[in-house]
């Protein structure tokens, strides 16, 4: 699932094969970009903001795409056969003389002036992985409304930039709160290291092939293996890693939520 880290690490495999390169081919698989030619000019850039791609190209122009849940960018050497997905899911191919980046599934894929970018990106909080960072306005914008459900602030890009529904699992565990506690009632010492925890999180993981939130050992499980990784999320009705209550699962806001009922302390739901 896309979240912050591997956004990132998306940005990071674009900018290797793309920048400082010109395009030998553009097609922009979307009605209302389907003209655009950015064929000859080159890549300056591409950065993450968020869970947000932007892909700044010569003559002022930025190519904003968003993978939210099934999204992908995949690269490919010349004579590499595409693998991400059928032709009718490709929404974008940037090519060069050496790779070829072809975007799948992308929801959001617009084409727009570089001092335009924050009419896409301007709305989000402090990104957890980005220059801007600043965990006091982080926490300022999670505690600016009290009543709210810890995970639907957490997921709220306008309070802090980069946590998907994994790491919300993840972080209401490791500050031993349910998702529907709201956020204000957590202990201020408690929603300080929250914030601090989300950025220690995501810096962990920026470079890792697969995500891992847990500790080194767990005292119920055999180690961060395959389906260890991950103190709660995906892990319902499995053993909690710390006390080995049933991990339970229920909705909210249309995503499951995962807690241990031992563990974490508040409303269910």
């Amino acid at each position: 699932m896309p979240e912050g880290d591997t956004v990132l690490q998306t940005a990071v495999r674009l900018r290797t094969a793309l920048a400082g390169r010109i395009l030998t081919r553009s097609d922009l698989r979307v009605p209302r970009f389907a003209t655009a030619d950015l064929t000859g000019r080159t890549v300056l850039d591409v950065i993450s903001r968020g869970k947000h791609l932007l892909t700044r190209i010569e003559g002022g122009l930025t190519l904003h795409s968003h993978l939210r849940m099934d999204g992908a960018w995949r690269v490919y050497a010349p004579d590499e056969r595409w693998r991400g997905g059928p032709a009718h899911q490709i929404r974008a191919i940037l090519a060069n003389t050496e790779h070829t980046a072809v975007g799948y599934r992308l929801p959001v894929l617009e084409l727009l002036r570089t001092q335009d970018e924050a009419k896409a990106v301007g709305h989000l909080g402090p990104d957890l992985l980005g220059p801007d960072w600043d965990p006091e306005t982080a926490l300022r914008n999670l505690l600016a409304d009290p009543g709210r459900p810890l995970g639907e602030a957490l997921l709220d890009q306008r309070n802090l930039a980069g946590i998907g529904n994994i790491y919300k699992a993840e972080l209401c565990f490791l500050a031993r709160a349910t998702p529907w506690l709201a956020v204000g009632d957590l202990p201020a010492p408690t929603a300080a290291r929250l914030v601090t925890t989300a950025k220690q999180l995501l810096e962990a993981n920026r470079d890792r092939p697969m995500r891992t939130t847990t500790t080194t050992r767990a005292p119920h499980g055999p180690g961060p293996g395959p389906k260890e990784r991950l103190w709660v999320y995906g892990r319902a009705d499995r053993p909690c890693l710390r006390c080995g209550t049933p991990i339970r699962t229920a909705d909210q806001d249309a995503r499951p939520a995962y807690w241990c009922p031992h563990c974490q302390s508040g409303p269910t739901g």
